[in-house]
């Protein structure tokens, strides 16, 4: 990964809730801004990330974490993949790379984490930005991206699949983006994903949006059919200080427009809420 123009990418290791946690530190921005903390995906190590990391480094120190059974962060048989277990981990990151209220930026899986975190320690964190995350739970319609379809990747990656027949899933990432996800599926464990992924619908994570108190952007896929409409308005319902946006991508939503992924995120970082961000037409 490129050195920054105005700082420099680290990475290093450091003990939370008691596992060795991996994670990436874009070292950009004025210091009087907030870090940024992504924490991403189901099936996305951290340097998958570099791509928007950089470029958000422009204005903030950007940290990027590998999720437990992840990339270079510990991983092993019976971890525990609850939000809670997920939660522990990140808030430990918080405190121990001393973020002093960042700004969360949540992706799929870490969406739902972040709803957790904000919701169970409401001073931790300035803002709070949930891209497209599955809302499944009990009782409610199933999460639309299926098991399978995450280890399959895992396996066709694992067993050598070339750039061209990933090429065909992902027609609009780049070379290089394809070549980190053929590169770091294998980190990612199949006890990890599988327990996420039946966690999807074992836990509810709409208990915890009304104990949310920083301004929150939920930033739901047009393509996909993971936050819908009814959704967000469900969610703005709940709690006042949700903001709504849709995007013109599928659920992988920077790799598909990172323009208008920066610009929404930019706007809502920088306090300029425009039409795309009404309350009452999410």
């Amino acid at each position: 990964m490129a050195a920054m123009a105005n700082g420099a990418m680290r990475a290093g290791h450091l003990r939370a809730n008691g596992l060795r946690i991996h994670y990436l530190d874009y070292a950009g921005g004025a210091p009087n801004q907030p870090p940024i903390l992504i924490v991403p995906g189901i099936t996305s190590p951290a340097v998958t990330w570099a791509f928007a990391a950089e470029k958000l480094a422009d204005s903030h120190r950007v940290v990027v974490v590998d999720l437990r059974g992840r990339g270079l962060s510990e991983s092993g048989p019976g971890l525990g993949y609850s939000l809670d277990d997920y939660v522990a981990d990140i808030s430990d990151v918080i405190l121990a790379l001393e973020l002093r209220r960042p700004i969360l930026l949540g992706h799929a899986l870490g969406g739902r984490i972040g709803i957790r975190l904000a919701g169970s320690w409401p001073n931790l964190l300035s803002k709070l930005i949930l891209v497209d995350p599955p809302l499944a739970g009990p009782g409610r319609r199933p999460y639309e991206g299926a098991l399978d379809y995450y280890l399959n990747l895992i396996d066709q990656a694992s067993r050598g699949a070339t750039l061209a027949e990933f090429r065909k899933l992902y027609p609009k990432w780049s070379d290089e983006q394809i070549a980190l996800r053929l590169q770091w599926l294998p980190s990612c464990s199949v006890e990890a994903v599988t327990e996420s992924h039946h966690n999807f619908h074992r836990e509810d994570v709409f208990g915890d949006i009304p104990n949310i108190l920083c301004e929150t952007l939920l930033l739901r896929a047009a393509k996909a059919k993971v936050v819908t409409a009814e959704d967000a308005a469900e969610i703005l319902a709940l709690n006042p200080r949700v903001r709504a946006a849709s995007i013109d991508a599928g659920h992988m939503v920077p790799w598909e427009n990172l323009p208008d992924f920066l610009a929404i995120l930019r706007g809502f970082i920088d306090g300029r809420v425009n039409g795309e961000m009404a309350r009452v037409k999410p």
